[in-house]
């Protein structure tokens, strides 16, 4: 399995702007959040190791999460012409599967991902009131090779601290995992 580190975007970077749509159609904004007190946009996929490693802890991360006001959207950017288990289809199952309970949307295209410099899934992308970055990085030190347990400790710590508003620590540490699977051409290296 591949081991892919996040970009680490600068912090202050402003969110970018997406219209996607999940697999049931509805298209889903980033403007549809703007009352919340802060947004997390995950890049996530169906077929990952390291997503499925964490997958449960996510889902109860946005349980609780939600519930404290912060807006959550995954994102799946994978070729799934390539990689079929990411298709919209898969993506409904998952979403029952997982018990999401948060916008899952695809992004065909991949101009998404790569507005938001996105390298691997998961990675976690986390904006405050004014939708300036202040937290990109590991949901926690778990990996599928690790007994470590899965807590979402380092998003913990950020949220607690944008939703509190007080500064998150910039000692953050990228995420890790498989990287995005981009279409021929569309690579951000390219």
């Amino acid at each position: 399995m591949a081991r892919t580190p996040s970009t680490m975007v600068p912090l202050g970077t402003p969110a970018p702007d997406f219209a996607l749509p999940d697999p049931a159609g509805r298209f889903w904004r980033r403007d549809d959040f703007a009352d919340r007190p802060a947004l997390l946009v995950m890049f996530i996929c169906n077929h990952c190791p390291f997503v499925i490693h964490i997958r449960a802890g996510v889902q109860r991360f946005a349980t609780e999460y939600q519930a404290k006001g912060l807006a959550i959207v995954g994102i799946n950017a994978n070729d799934w012409t390539q990689y079929p288990d990411d298709s919209p289809a898969k993506m409904a199952e998952e979403i029952v599967r997982a018990g999401y309970d948060f916008p899952y949307l695809a992004d065909e295209s991949q101009t998404v991902a790569r507005a938001y410099r996105a390298a691997c899934t998961p990675d976690f992308f986390l904006y405050d009131r004014d939708r300036k970055l202040v937290y990109r990085g590991q949901f926690d030190a778990a990996r599928p090779s690790l007994e470590t347990p899965v807590t979402g400790a380092d998003l913990r710590a950020a949220c607690d601290a944008v939703l509190a508003g007080r500064a998150v620590p910039e000692g953050q540490l990228p995420s890790l995992g498989c990287n995005i699977k981009w279409k021929a051409g569309n690579w951000p290296g390219q």
